[in-house]
């Protein structure tokens, strides 16, 4: 059964860092490019980082270019996001999602074939 879930979220202070994970079971995540997703009440959901399938390739919103790191460890079936210097804008649900056939447009959910169920970022003081 193919699941991804993410974990590491939590309260953090603005100005604080908090590093995400999306493990894969069931399917060899090197297969698959990664985006990550987050989505805050009363809001779309947005597209926040991608990784391609040899990690050779990283996109990022321009929201947290500079400020978010995407990786992956294929060895471990484990991608991370790494987000340093959180606002309060940051507050969402943070989902990854696999793409085993990257058609572009990474910030589009519907090019991703398998979710996570999500993991709570919220920065408040």
């Amino acid at each position: 059964q193919f699941q991804l879930v993410e974990s590491g979220g939590g309260l953090v202070q603005p100005g604080g860092s908090l590093r995400l994970s999306c493990a894969a079971s069931g399917f060899t995540l090197d297969n698959y490019a990664i985006g990550w997703f987050r989505q805050a009440p009363g809001k779309e959901r947005e597209g926040v980082s991608y990784i391609s399938r040899s990690g050779t390739t990283e996109y990022y919103a321009d929201s947290v270019k500079g400020r978010y790191t995407v990786s992956r460890d294929n060895s471990k079936n484990t991608v991370y996001l790494q987000m340093n210097s959180l606002n309060p804008e940051d507050t969402a649900v943070y989902y990854c999602a696999a793409a085993e056939a990257f058609a572009g447009r990474w910030y589009l959910p519907s090019r991703y074939d398998y979710w996570g169920q999500g993991t709570q970022v919220t920065v408040s003081s």
